[in-house]
């Protein structure tokens, strides 16, 4: 049954799967089964179901997915035919290549298929890497793409146009035309399919007319639009909202732990102080200045930690911040200048006038025996002197590296107070750039995702114009198209 011309316009308009199938039995011949080579498992099976559910039925021999089972004595029928599934996530291999240089040579008709292409998002270079490894050996196949579930899935759903996707349909119009129709399929059994396709294609245009009126499309449009510019800022506020609370927690972790460290540095530098003898009094700021760059070498490498941790921190927020900021490496703070010399005051003047007291009492009490002899009394008093000087001078060397040591030790305490404040602010400053810079690289990212934004936004209203502007000749085409099928039935 031969179709007008506008009938098979409109179905290769609206079905073009319906058209091609209506194609390849106008002119039937020998039926012949195909022989399905691939390997046997669930995704197999799934795609001979949905294959068995579109007329003609095509008739398949039994699966085979070994190469060396192939051959020409394989396939019953005047005109063998032979259905090679392919892997969607793999080149074809070398086993493949040899099942189709057999099938040339036995003059077997052989169409590829990739089956599975709903779980491989690369799926089309690997089908043009297989074309490429088929070109130079001289196979000018197609390879058609299929996925057994999205058909099950439209035909679940009444999708049409899922099941255009899913590529069965196409498939089966390829092998119903390599079989040159089914066995047996005669005059009636193809009037009635020409009727089911063409019952098919007017439901089509009947939906596509109520989704027109219904206006769904343009309310899908007009939302979709609404949910752009409602996140037309790029995400900015969201990210840098996170960007501060981030820089935020850093610098309260840094700062507290910069306390902790000149703490025990204190600590530290205290005790060395009590162990050094005077002689070493000097040498002491030297000390406590290197230890100081020590300190600092630690305060930044803690920093570094810390934005290496931040980086991935704000990575997972979608915040544009793959690589630290440049920061600037100042010089460890000073000590200060050196402790000024210990000015003598009234205290050591008491305590010279207290050493030589004590020591003349000290003196009186050890030369009392000598009192008690006429002839040496008056030699006792010499003695008496001496003692007297000796341990006043005791007592004011002692005093003065009493008081060496806390005039020290009072320098030290205030020169960390100046190193602790340094340090605190070496941290705020680290982490002001780094928010100057992850802010800017915010600043660029969303500007960027604005811009790309407003051009969807534009789209969306352009197309929502175009639609409500070419709503009613849409309408018009389809009733006419229906009306053009309704008067061929």
């Amino acid at each position: 049954m031969a179709l007008p011309g506008d009938v098979a316009g409109v179905l290769a308009r609206w079905n073009p799967q319906g058209a091609a199938l209506l194609d390849a039995v106008r002119n039937p011949g020998a039926g012949s089964r195909v022989l399905l080579i691939g390997p046997d498992d669930a995704n197999t099976t799934l795609l001979r179901t949905e294959l068995a559910r579109f007329e003609p039925r095509v008739e398949f021999a039994e699966v085979t997915d070994s190469a060396a089972e192939f051959g020409a004595a394989a396939l019953p029928g005047a005109t063998p035919v032979a259905l090679v599934l392919l892997d969607a996530g793999s080149v074809i291999g070398a086993d493949t290549l040899g099942v189709l240089a057999r099938a040339r040579a036995g003059g077997v008709r052989t169409l590829l298929a990739m089956n599975g292409i709903h779980a491989f998002a690369d799926w089309r270079q690997i089908r043009d890497r297989n074309l490429e490894v088929l070109a130079p050996r001289g196979f000018e196949l197609e390879i058609l793409p299929v996925s057994a579930r999205l058909a099950a899935a439209a035909r679940t759903g009444g999708d049409a146009a899922l099941l255009d996707r899913s590529g069965v349909g196409a498939l089966h119009a390829a092998l119903a035309a390599a079989v040159s129709g089914a066995a047996g399929f005669g005059a009636d059994a193809r009037a009635a399919l020409v009727a089911r396709v063409l019952a098919e294609t007017r439901e089509r245009i009947a939906a596509q007319v109520r989704t027109l009126r219904s206006g769904s499309e343009i309310a899908r449009l007009r939302e979709e639009r609404a949910g752009l510019i409602a996140g037309r800022d790029g995400g900015r506020a969201t990210a840098m909202s996170a960007l501060r609370g981030q820089l935020h927690l850093a610098r309260v972790d840094l700062v507290t732990e910069v306390g902790g460290q000149v703490r025990a540095l204190h600590v530290a530098a205290r005790a060395e102080l009590d162990r050094l003898a005077p002689a070493e009094f000097a040498d002491h700021p030297r000390r406590l200045q290197a230890t100081v760059t020590e300190l600092t070498g630690v305060v930044d490498h803690s920093i570094d930690r810390r934005f290496a941790e931040l980086v991935d921190r704000l990575g997972a927020a979608d915040i544009d911040a793959t690589t630290a900021p440049h920061r600037r490496r100042d010089p460890a703070p000073r000590v200060g200048p050196e402790p000024e010399p210990r000015h003598r005051g009234v205290e050591d003047h008491l305590m010279i006038a207290l050493g030589a007291s004590a020591g003349v009492g000290l003196g009186r009490l050890l030369v009392s025996p000598l009192a008690l002899v006429p002839a040496l009394d008056v030699a006792s008093i010499p003695v008496t002197l001496l003692l007297g000087a000796l341990v006043a001078w005791w007592v004011v060397r002692a005093r003065r590296q009493v008081a060496d040591r806390a005039h020290i030790r009072q320098w030290m305490s205030e020169a960390l107070v100046n190193v602790k404040a340094q340090l605190e602010q070496r941290v705020a400053t680290a982490l002001v750039e780094a928010e100057t810079e992850w802010a800017d690289r915010v600043v660029r990212t969303s500007a960027a995702k604005i811009v790309a934004c407003d051009r969807v936004v534009a789209e969306l209203e352009t197309r929502i114009r175009r639609a409500a502007a070419e709503q009613p000749g849409q309408l018009a085409a389809c009733e006419r198209d229906i009306a053009t099928i309704d008067r061929f039935d």
